[in-house]
């Protein structure tokens, strides 16, 4: 980015960004990079070395998954709703279709923090039923599981060379810069018509 904004004569880095693209092969380096660093809920590694994926293999692992916050759901009747029905109301880290890799790690750990926060900001409540506070409120199970994945992407991570540390920082950079670019293009949506309230005339 620095050779490309002294290139163009930019003063701002930020003006540099805008003509700046991913390119798609670039893109799938950082995805079978990133992919060797993949985690299921239990913090588990799912593939311990990326694999070659045919092109068909990538497109049927694209349209089987869907994007969640923290990671990749892959429950078919979430897919199939662009990740709009969750069955578990979006509990993903005790779901057995979530996974997650290094490139969600700072999601992982603003959503501890959000959960701790709330926990304590829940527990001060006092005018509240008792119902509503127990649906609210973060379990402990949520948080030691969320706690336990954290730690063990950072355990990864920590074994890794400096040079494949470099690798893998340079390829979750490439994903989430690709990530925040993302735009849905979704089918467009027809509105129902609205009944019609005007009274029935008489003759």
């Amino acid at each position: 980015m620095d050779v490309l904004r002294e290139l163009m004569d930019h003063r701002q880095l930020s003006t540099s960004q805008q003509y700046y693209h991913i390119g798609e092969q670039r893109r799938r380096e950082a995805i079978e990079r990133v992919t060797t660093m993949q985690f299921d809920r239990h913090g588990n590694r799912i593939w311990r070395h990326a694999k070659a994926l045919l092109d068909s293999e990538r497109v049927r692992r694209a349209i089987s998954e869907v994007a969640v916050p923290y990671g990749s759901c892959s429950e078919p009747s979430n897919v199939a709703a662009g990740g709009q029905d969750c069955p578990v109301r979006f509990r993903c880290v005790g779901c057995a279709h979530f996974s997650t890799d290094i490139s969600y790690l700072p999601d992982l750990e603003i959503y501890l923090a959000d959960l701790l926060r709330n926990r304590e900001r829940l527990l001060a409540t006092v005018d509240v039923d008792d119902w509503a506070k127990a649906e609210a409120l973060p379990s402990d199970a949520e948080i030691s599981r969320v706690r336990r994945l954290i730690s063990r992407v950072k355990a990864d991570l920590d074994d890794l060379s400096d040079d494949e540390r470099n690798q893998i920082e340079d390829a979750v950079a490439t994903l989430r810069r690709t990530r925040r670019a993302v735009v849905s293009l979704g089918l467009p949506s027809v509105r129902q018509p609205l009944p019609d309230v005007r009274p029935e005339r008489t003759a």
